[in-house]
């Protein structure tokens, strides 16, 4: 199915399944342990072997030498797999590094070798007795001190330009001239990246946790040297990714050596969290410029923002200015972004790259030049609302409802209620302040196919490679099934996460729920067409309702249209050029009260609220979750979340959950969310968009916003750890 003009009336509209606040239908196999997660697959892989990854222990040179006896001889080692013995390898194209190190080591922990074993303690074991002998070279770990030596990037957003920004900004009355940073920050998904892997005839199989099947099968064919017919991967069930799992990492290349050196027995393999986070991905640090200049009411005339980040040789930028382009109204504007090169860990998508990061600058921004305007912040953004792309003003907005977000956030929060004047409220030793925040998300779509078939007894399954990594997709695509053929949702078998079905979106980018539904849609409506023929009805007006076909005076139960053998259909979405004619984004309103202790200058958020416009939300209760989720998470890169680089040895020093620190239960007040009646039917035929990252974009600095109007102390330099407070405060 193509979608390339705006969807009309369709069965989505009915609303008797989509749109309700159904409980998840994996809820209770994940809450009792039943769900089978990529490292307990001894259902499908029994007496599985234990690999243990050995990382560089430096960050940039070359190996020397590895010595292996020890480790080969030593109890229960069935295998030392390293780039000697590992047999040609390739380098996926999604991968900026290598998975197997050597010679030449590119980070700190890349893999060196991994050991294979009976137990995962003999496994370990016998990494410790490798020797391995390093030749050091000097790295580049300091984003600041490499800033004069970054270069336009060669992929990801490009400079834009429009008007005269120079001249508007030199002649506007009121400027805005500040830096920002942001730390390098780590997914810290609850479930390491794990897999199982096993050999028969030549053929690999993978149980993983990884979020796109079908990138996880090319990126294996690529480094593997196979074709992907000789590659099946599994992953139904996921323990969140946030980016970190968007490509196979070292844990499924080097399950899968270790299992190819055994002899094709499973081998099971999970990072230890100190490697997921010098191992895998991460969030990397920015260093930003907000210029802005304004009318004295308030209307922006020049508006830049200009971003600095690093990456591995070949790697790409954090593509902070992103929202700047889309958000705010200015005939003079524009943007750049920088790359450095670093030799850190792998930088790369994290929940909501650009704008995540890019609107705790730009958001900061707006608050201190609404507060040089002496303008109320929400009237400020309001007043700067655009219904189409500022870059581009014949391309208008699918859909903008950013000032409805605004008003309605502002007015359930009680912003009415706030002192401009910082520092004026206090409840006991605590000064008491509100902030607030635009949130703003791209609204991306992918193609995406599923398979749906009718069985005698009237029971709909669908089958795509689509990932559920907590979003609640197996729910969603259960309930848009049950709507588009007419039965409960307890009628409907979701089949998800295997490389054996049809390709899917997969979830990543916001972009997962909108388009995975709406690939089950075209299967959907493919079926339909299929069950009218069989039946002699006009596809035209035959209704599904209640198990039955109906057309006319004519109903005959879904399970008789099926008959023995049952009925099924395959199709996908493929979506046209209606990004190019209508901008599509999210949007949203972040409010946030803070307390400050005036003693010790620790910071507590007391409470949120936020209102959002992301088209039809296709169940109002997972949406909450991903939401309050997000928001969460936004308080840790405001308050806590900070990778601190050693910038000797070219390591993430606080590699693990004791040091890294992101929010507990007491750290999360109450949250309050409200979605705005919106339908996009320029986004897909559900109508629907994303909003599982736009939750996370802009909250953590409406935290920032809020901490300056209690104590009057204007942080730029995330997170606002009480250091930065106390020393500041009057």
């Amino acid at each position: 199915m193509k979608f390339d003009t705006p969807a009309t009336a369709n069965p989505t509209d009915r609303m008797k399944v989509l749109g309700q606040p159904i409980d998840r239908i994996d809820g209770k196999l994940k809450t009792t342990g039943t769900a089978h997660y990529a490292y307990e697959r001894n259902d499908a892989a029994p007496n599985a072997a234990y690999g243990y990854i050995l990382g560089s222990a430096i960050a940039k040179g070359r190996i020397e030498s590895i010595d292996v006896a020890d480790a080969k001889s030593a109890p229960g080692v069935l295998a030392v797999v390293t780039y000697e013995n590992a047999g040609k390898l390739g380098k996926a194209k999604n991968h900026t590094a290598r998975m197997l190190a050597g010679p030449e080591v590119q980070h700190y922990d890349q893999a060196v070798a991994v050991v294979v074993a009976e137990t995962f303690e003999q496994a370990r074991a016998g990494a410790k007795l490798l020797r391995v002998n390093y030749a050091r070279t000097a790295g580049r770990f300091d984003l600041a001190a490499s800033q004069a030596s970054a270069t336009k990037p060669k992929s990801g957003t490009p400079d834009t330009a429009v008007g005269d920004f120079a001249g508007a900004f030199a002649k506007a009355p009121v400027k805005l001239d500040e830096r920002y940073t942001t730390p390098d920050q780590s997914h810290m998904m609850m479930e390491p990246h794990s897999t199982t892997a096993a050999w028969k005839d030549g053929k690999l199989t993978l149980w993983t946790s990884n979020q796109m099947i079908a990138w996880a099968v090319g990126d294996m064919s690529e480094t593997l040297l196979l074709p992907k017919e000789s590659i099946h991967v599994m992953s139904p069930y996921v323990g969140g990714g946030f980016g970190s799992k968007l490509w196979v990492r070292s844990d499924a290349v080097m399950a899968a050596l270790g299992s190819r050196a055994i002899g094709g027995r499973p081998v099971k393999l999970a990072l230890a969290r100190p490697q997921v986070m010098n191992n895998t991905t991460h969030r990397p640090a920015t260093i930003q410029r907000l210029r802005i200049g304004a009318q004295k009411d308030g209307k922006i005339t020049a508006i830049a923002h200009e971003s600095w980040s690093g990456d591995l040789p070949g790697g790409g930028p954090e593509t902070a200015p992103n929202a700047t382009r889309l958000l705010y109204a200015g005939a003079n504007r524009m943007t750049a972004t920088r790359l450095a090169v670093l030799d850190l860990p792998e930088g790369n998508a994290m929940r909501a790259p650009g704008e995540a990061v890019g609107l705790l600058a730009l958001e900061a921004a707006m608050d201190e030049l609404a507060e040089k305007l002496k303008m109320d912040p929400v009237q400020l953004r309001i007043i700067n609302d655009t219904q189409v792309d500022p870059e581009k003003p014949t391309r208008p907005f699918s859909q903008r409802d950013l000032v409805g977000c605004l008003k309605t956030g502002a007015e359930r929060f009680g912003w009415d209620k706030r002192n401009a004047v910082p520092g004026q409220v206090r409840d006991g030793r605590w000064l008491v302040g509100m902030g607030m925040a635009s949130a703003f998300r791209d609204n991306v779509t992918m193609k995406s196919g599923a398979r749906v078939g009718i069985d005698k007894k009237g029971a709909v399954t669908v089958a795509t490679d689509m990932t559920d990594i907590g979003t609640g997709s197996y729910t969603i695509i259960a309930q848009t099934a049950a709507e588009l053929m007419g039965v409960s949702v307890d009628k409907v078998i979701v089949l998800l996460g295997d490389s054996s079905f049809p390709a899917s979106s997969g979830s990543g980018g916001q972009w997962g729920g909108n388009s995975s539904t709406a690939g089950v849609y075209a299967a959907c409506m493919a079926l339909r067409d299929s069950v009218a023929r069989k039946l002699g009805f006009n596809s035209g007006d035959v209704v599904f309702e209640d198990g039955k076909v109906k057309s006319g005076n004519r109903s005959v139960a879904l399970s008789e249209a099926a008959g023995d053998a049952g009925l099924s259909a395959e199709d996908s979405i493929e979506f046209g050029d209606l990004t190019k004619t209508y901008a599509q984004a999210t949007f949203g309103a972040h409010f946030v009260e803070v307390g400050v202790d005036s003693a010790t200058g620790e910071i507590r958020v007391r409470r949120m609220g936020g209102a959002f416009a992301a088209g039809r939300i296709l169940n109002p209760k997972s949406a909450r979750s991903q939401v309050i989720g997000a928001m969460t998470m936004g308080v840790g890169a405001a308050l806590m979340e900070d990778a601190v680089v050693d910038t000797r040895f070219g390591y993430f020093v606080n590699h693990d959950l004791a040091e890294y620190h992101v929010p507990a239960h007491a750290d999360v007040p109450h949250q309050d969310v409200f979605f705005m009646d919106e339908l996009d039917e320029k986004s897909s035929p559900m109508k629907a968009k994303g909003i599982g990252e736009l939750g996370l974009c802009g909250v953590g600095a409406a935290i920032a916003n809020a901490v300056y109007n209690a104590c009057g102390v204007r942080v730029r330099e995330y997170p606002l750890t009480l250091d930065k407070v106390i020393g500041k405060m009057a």
